[in-house]
C-alpha cells in the first residue's frame, strides 16, 4: 500500500529574527544577523554574552491564569504554533479536535522555572519553590500548553534529541498521520536557553563564539545560543486538497540514523547515512536535491563533518548543490533550530531564493562547497534538505519538495 503524501500547510515561527514567519524569512533572506549581547542581568560571571535574543514577545493574548503557569520556552511554542494554524485555514471545533495533535522537540527544558528556583531557595532563603516549578519545567511541557491553548485532543507529546529534536518531532508527527491517528499535526521545536546556568554550562564545554557565528568560514570560532520556536502543520495531500487549502510544500520524506560513538563529537559516518536514508524514503537521487540548509553551527569539527559527509553522499552533485547555514543569523535555538530552519527550506521553494550563510570572510578547503556566502542566491529550487545533527549522536534529515498536483 502507497503511504499517504504529507504536505505542509501552516508555518509559524518566532526568534531573535522577528515575531513571525514574514519575518524570519526576510531576516533569512537579507544575511540580517540578530546575534548580539544579551540583555539579561542575572549572567553574573558568564564570560561569553553574546546571543539571539528576542527583543519583545507580541502580543499573545494568552490568559495571565494561563500565562503563569508556562516556561518561556513553552510561551514561544503556542505562539508559533498559533501562526501556524492560522496560516493553515484550520478551525479546531468540537467534531474535530481529537483528530488534531501536536509534537513538540526541545533541547532542554524550562530551565527559567529551575533557575528561579534555585535562586528563591538557595540564595533568597525562601522555604518553597514555585508551586508551578515542576509543570513548567518538564520538557513535554511545551506539547502540552500547545494542545491546551490551541483545543487539540489528538496525539499530543514531546520529543527531546538535542538539536535534531525538530526534525524528530516532525517526522514523528507525520506518522501520526500515517498511522491513521490524526487527520492533522502540528510540530516543530521550541527553546529558551539564554539562562545563566545553561550558558554557563556550554560555556565549560569552549564551543562558544566570542563575537558571531561564521559556519564554514576558516576563521569561525564556534558557535552562538539563540531562543525561539518555529512551527509546521502537517496533513495529507487529499486532506488538504479537500477542504482547499494552499499547500506550501510537500514533506518528501526523512532519515534518522545514530552515530553510537561519542557524546559529543560527531561522526562523518551517522550524518551520511542520515541524509542517504532520507533520499530513499523520499524516492530522491542526489542530483535531485537543489539546496540543503546545513546543521551549520559554526565550530571547527561540525563544519568541517558536515562537508565530508555532503560530499560522500552527493558525489559530483554537490558542486551543483547551494548550500547555507542560517544559524548565521538566527544562531543556534537548539531543540527549535530545525524548526526554523524548516522555513528557511520552504520559504526558499516558494520563492526561488536560497538564504545566505552570514558572516563569512574566509574560504576553508574543508568546507569546498557552495555554501552561499553572504548574499542571497536566486536559483529555482525544486527539493531541498534540512540536515539536523545532535549531541548524543542522534541524526534527523529532512525532505521538503514543490508539490506536483495528482
Amino acid at each position: 500500500m502507497t503511504a499517504p503524501r504529507i504536505v505542509i500547510t501552516g508555518l509559524g515561527g518566532i526568534c531573535a529574527l522577528g515575531t513571525n514567519t514574514p519575518a524570519i524569512w526576510e531576516g533569512m533572506r537579507e544575511g540580517r544577523s540578530a546575534i548580539g549581547p544579551i540583555d539579561n542581568p542575572d549572567l553574573h560571571d558568564v564570560k561569553v554574552r553574546v546571543g539571539a535574543q528576542i527583543d519583545q514577545l507580541p502580543d499573545h493574548g494568552i490568559d495571565h491564569r494561563r500565562l503563569v503557569t508556562m516556561d518561556r520556552f513553552s510561551l514561544l511554542a503556542v505562539i508559533a504554533a498559533k501562526e501556524a494554524l492560522v496560516q493553515s485555514g484550520y478551525a479546531v471545533s468540537q467534531e474535530n479536535t481529537g483528530r488534531i495533535g501536536a509534537v513538540v522537540g526541545v533541547g532542554v527544558c524550562g530551565w527559567e522555572a529551575i533557575e528561579h528556583s534555585y535562586r528563591s531557595i538557595l540564595l533568597e532563603g525562601k522555604p518553597r519553590a514555585n508551586i508551578f516549578s515542576v509543570p513548567r519545567a518538564m520538557p513535554g511541557a511545551a506539547a502540552g500548553q500547545v494542545s491546551m491553548n490551541l483545543g487539540l485532543r489528538g496525539p499530543v507529546f514531546g520529543a527531546t534529541s538535542a538539536c535534531s529534536s525538530s526534525n524528530h518531532a516532525i517526522l514523528a508527527a507525520a506518522d501520526q498521520i500515517r498511522l491513521g491517528r490524526a487527520d492533522m499535526m502540528l510540530a516543530g521545536g521550541t527553546d529558551a536557553p539564554l539562562i545563566y546556568g545553561i550558558l554557563k554550562g556550554w560555556e565549560a564545554l569552549r564551543v562558544l563564539a566570542s563575537e558571531t557565528c561564521r559556519p564554514f568560514s576558516a576563521d569561525r570560532q564556534g558557535l552562538v545560543l539563540g531562543e525561539g520556536a518555529g512551527m509546521v502543520v502537517l496533513e495529507t495531500f487529499e486532506h488538504a486538497q479537500a477542504r482547499g487549502a494552499t499547500i506550501l510544500a510537500e514533506l518528501a520524506g526523512g532519515g534518522m540514523t545514530a552515530d553510537a560513538s561519542d557524546i559529543v563529537a560527531p561522526t562523518v559516518e551517522g550524518p551520511t547515512a542520515a541524509m542517504q536514508a532520507c533520499l530513499a524514503e523520499a524516492g530522491l537521487s542526489p542530483e535531485d536535491v537543489d539546496y540543503i540548509n546545513a546543521h551549520g553551527t559554526g565550530t571547527k569539527a561540525n563544519d568541517k563533518i558536515e562537508t565530508e559527509a555532503i560530499r560522500r553522499v552527493f558525489g559530483k552533485a554537490a558542486d551543483k548543490l547551494s548550500v547555507s547555514s542560517t544559524k548565521s543569523v538566527h544562531a543556534h535555538c537548539l531543540g527549535a533550530s530545525g524548526a526554523l530552519e524548516m522555513i528557511a527550506c520552504v520559504m526558499a521553494i516558494r520563492e526561488g531564493i536560497v538564504p545566505p550563510t552570514a558572516g563569512y570572510r574566509q574560504a576553508d578547503p574543508d568546507c569546498d562547497l557552495d555554501i552561499t556566502p553572504n548574499v542571497a542566491r536566486k536559483r529555482p529550487v525544486r527539493v531541498a534538505l534540512s540536515n539536523g545533527f545532535a549531541f548524543g549522536g542522534t541524526n534527523a534529515v529532512l525532505a521538503v519538495k514543490a508539490v506536483e498536483k495528482g
